[in-house]
């Protein structure tokens, strides 16, 4: 197999939320396609978050997209020069109120929509948090913060129960995966 090569690009609208990029792309066999549409968005970060009473905290907020409300895990991009593990510090704090005095776990790093997208994930695990603070929130978010048991949780997205998006359920299944091995050690 052999990378398309990429004969033009041009913007069809650039935000701060992201870009939409058109690029003129000629595959191995020679076709020729005008119009591959690429999004771009930020890399992010998200975390699943645990408590010591082995709670997973989640974020419940609207998705205009979605047209409705869905549970998260915690989740955003850096700011600044901030390193990915800082950001997603941050981004918990502000959205959940929730911390931990231990050092977070990266689960992995993953491309959202390889197809049409160019950013990434990164995936850790935060472990023995505990509520610190009020949330901090931008004048556009709307944030409720809900509790579950983690060793059930995956029961209810597998029935249904609850409204949620697919890196959520990566993120539950990494975490769910590397607490299991490490049980098994």
């Amino acid at each position: 197999m052999n990378k398309w090569k990429t004969l033009k690009s041009e913007y069809i609208h650039k935000s701060p939320f992201g870009n939409i990029r058109k690029d003129h792309c000629k595959l191995p066999n020679g076709i020729v396609i005008d119009d591959y549409y690429v999004n771009e968005y930020s890399d992010w970060v998200n975390a699943v978050v645990i408590t010591k009473e082995n709670k997973i905290v989640l974020v419940e907020q609207y998705r205009h997209a979605g047209k409705g409300f869905f549970l998260e895990v915690p989740a955003g991009k850096r700011e600044g020069n901030e390193t990915h593990e800082e950001g997603l510090i941050r981004e918990v704090k502000e959205e959940t109120g929730y911390t931990s005095l231990s050092k977070s776990i990266l689960l992995g790093e993953f491309m959202v929509n390889p197809a049409t997208q160019n950013n990434m994930v990164k995936t850790y695990l935060i472990q023995d948090a505990f509520k610190r603070h009020d949330q901090d929130l931008d004048d556009t978010e709307d944030i409720k913060v809900k509790l579950y048991e983690f060793d059930r949780f995956g029961d209810y997205i597998l029935t249904n129960k609850i409204k949620t998006q697919l890196f959520t359920v990566n993120a539950y299944l990494l975490a769910k995966n590397f607490i299991l091995e490490k049980q098994q050690l």
